[in-house]
């Protein structure tokens, strides 16, 4: 008994110890190792617009072009999922990944006044990041990638601004509350009758619009293959990126942006002040996604006009196509032409 006590006694102060360690590892991102002479791969704090925000840029030569990613949320970071998916694109794009104003280690270094939490904040900052990123570099346009709340970012940027891109890639595009929220509703809906869950219909009855993000998870509506957070978790809890403290406080970034965001450029949704873009448009969708449902964004698809549009269709995902098919995502983006 005294043996089993002191083996036990020695693995609780390992474990102490390991998150210890853990807890206090700095940030860091691998190296690249490239022919070129030109790779990078940076873990930054840089000055925007007044605040410092957290940017991770990574390539195997930066004379390639630059993909600019903006996350959703509005405060869900993808940085701290990046090393999950993003490495088969280094090889031909400086990939930029940045922690808004609010979200992710941004808000871990400083926590933003509430009223400067509105998109017109956020789009000022993307504009002077973009300009940092193309003075640097030497490029004259990037490619902009936005996902779910980042595209309702994009599509504004894109077009208020076509001459700072060469092409937008939306992914899990925002388009109308109202039309999203009936979809979601009658996806939900038509889940319980095969389950049984008349509890989860009691609450759709009631008047006070309960949020719905639960079930969609629940139903596969978020995450195909997951009915949690969990592999958001896992992977951030992975992410050598983010420290163990940055990733516990990511949920309170998240919360905060959601609770504190103004809207205050659109009077009405994308689906009506947004039909015409002015630059090449590739729509990424994932079949199962009700997060933003996928038969409105392929409606709105069919609305817009642009140079060049072309939807891509990902079977096996729902909202998370980056993350829940991560070698289809990098190979449709390398098949891309975006010089």
């Amino acid at each position: 008994m005294k043996k089993v006590l002191k083996i036990a006694g020695l693995l609780l102060s390992a474990l102490i110890l390991f998150v210890v360690i853990w807890w206090f590892l700095p940030g860091r991102t691998p190296p690249i190792h490239s022919d070129s002479g030109r790779s990078i791969s940076s873990l930054e704090y840089i000055k925007i617009n007044g605040s410092e925000q957290c940017v991770l840029i990574r390539s195997q030569d930066t004379r390639h072009p630059i993909l600019l990613f903006l996350h959703g949320g509005p405060g869900m970071p993808m940085m701290y999922m990046a090393h999950d998916f993003q490495r088969p694109l280094e090889k031909n794009y400086t990939v930029v990944q940045w922690d808004r104003r609010g979200a992710g280690k941004t808000y871990s270094r400083n926590k933003p006044e509430a009223s400067r939490m509105n998109v017109r904040q956020l789009i000022d900052d993307a504009y002077a990041l973009i300009d940092t990123l193309r003075n640097r570099y030497h490029h004259d346009k990037v490619v902009l990638v936005g996902h779910s709340f980042g595209t309702y970012l994009g599509s504004i940027m894109v077009t208020e601004r076509p001459e700072l891109f060469s092409a937008y890639i939306s992914i899990g595009q925002v388009v109308d509350a109202e039309k999203s929220r009936k979809l979601q509703e009658k996806f939900i809906r038509s889940q319980v009758k095969k389950d049984g869950r008349s509890d989860i219909l009691t609450a759709l009855d009631q008047p006070d619009q309960p949020n719905l993000e639960q079930w969609l998870f629940e139903f596969g509506g978020e995450l195909k293959h997951s009915k949690s957070f969990w592999p958001f978790i896992r992977s951030g809890l992975l992410a050598p990126e983010y420290t163990l403290p940055e990733v516990l406080n990511v949920a309170s970034g998240s919360s905060f942006s959601s609770t504190q965001m103004k809207y205050n450029i659109l009077n009405k949704s994308i689906y009506y002040e947004i039909r015409e873009y002015r630059v090449p448009v590739y729509f990424f969708i994932g079949t199962q996604d009700y997060t933003t449902p996928h038969q409105l964004v392929q409606e709105y698809f069919n609305l817009i006009s642009a140079p060049e549009k072309k939807l891509v269709y990902f079977e096996h995902s729902a909202h998370f196509p980056f993350f829940e098919e991560p070698d289809q995502f990098c190979a449709e983006i390398n098949k891309l032409d975006l010089n």
